[in-house]
């Protein structure tokens, strides 16, 4: 199957910068969704690339590809969103045009320095994520309480809540396999004892301890559903509900009493450090409160 994908990597960039005409896109298109699966992309990440490219598409109106349209896109999109965001869409361009053999076609992203202090309106505080723990607590919904309990007191990301399974409990560990690479992320004893009475009451004897009733494995839309329905009762922000932010709250509390970087970089499986340096980053009240203590403006 890989000499298979090389090879039609290799044949569809033949056609050079005449590549792209309106009545061939559908296909090309559909070839490098085929390559972006057995690349092992996450099905998220291969919907958000092609609906880029679906955009790209009607931004071009049939025209070719060419270095001037796709700055031409690239202004578009800065006057529409943020940078960050504009560098998530050009990234997936910029993956079609290397997959088509159109490099010369890629384009820069925006440089975007990092922010020295995090944006505490969109960070979810320990306070709030304990009003979470008690709204679900309330509403009876334990499920929902286990996996926010689970996610905030491990750092895991919610793809990979479907490795937490009834042996892993017993092994006292979680091996991850995903996207090619694997890590091991330590279950605390008390979070033990914990799931280890929630799979009891539930009857759930195998498999993934977070499941729906036909047992299969609870996916992102559900979790992200149920955490929105229990925000005024909890009193938090909506925009701040999501189960990747019970991951920051993880790396900001574990870094405060652990100021080691590369070992939480690991925990979360980060590639690279500086993405984990954007998770502990301080809020903008303690870092107004450094220059006070600094005492320089007199």
């Amino acid at each position: 199957m890989r000499e298979t994908l090389l090879i039609l990597k290799k044949n569809h960039s033949k056609g050079g910068t005449d590549l792209w005409k309106k009545d061939v896109t559908g296909r090309s298109l559909r070839q490098f969704q085929t390559f972006l699966i057995h690349e092992e992309k996450s099905p998220a990440t291969v919907q958000k690339y092609m609906r880029e490219l679906q955009r790209l598409t009607v931004f071009l109106d049939g025209m070719k590809i060419s270095k001037q349209k796709i700055l031409e896109y690239r202004e578009k999109l800065m006057e529409i969103y943020q940078p960050k965001t504009v560098n998530t869409k050009l990234s997936a361009v910029n993956a079609y045009l290397e997959f088509s053999g159109l490099s010369a076609c890629t384009v820069k992203l925006l440089k975007i320095q990092r922010q020295a202090f995090a944006d505490e309106e969109k960070e979810l505080s320990e306070q709030e994520y304990r009003r979470l723990l008690q709204a679900a607590k309330r509403r009876s919904n334990h499920r929902l309480y286990y996996v926010i309990l689970t996610i905030g007191g491990t750092g895991i990301r919610v793809s990979e809540l479907k490795f937490i399974t009834v042996e892993a409990l017993k092994n006292r560990k979680v091996q991850i396999h995903l996207k090619g690479k694997d890590r091991t992320i330590l279950l605390p004893q008390k979070l033990r004892k914990k799931l280890n009475q929630y799979v009891k009451t539930q009857s759930i004897h195998q498999g993934p301890v977070f499941q729906t009733r036909s047992g299969k494995p609870l996916d992102r839309s559900n979790i992200c559903h149920e955490m929105k329905e229990i925000c005024q009762e909890a009193d938090v922000d909506r925009k701040k509900v999501f189960p990747h932010n019970l991951r920051h709250l993880f790396a900001r509390c574990f870094y405060a009493v652990e100021k080691n970087l590369a070992l939480l970089a690991d925990i979360l499986g980060h590639s690279s450090i500086e993405t984990t340096r954007i998770y502990v980053a301080e809020g903008a009240r303690k870092h107004e409160r450094i220059l006070k203590k600094m005492h320089l403006i007199i």
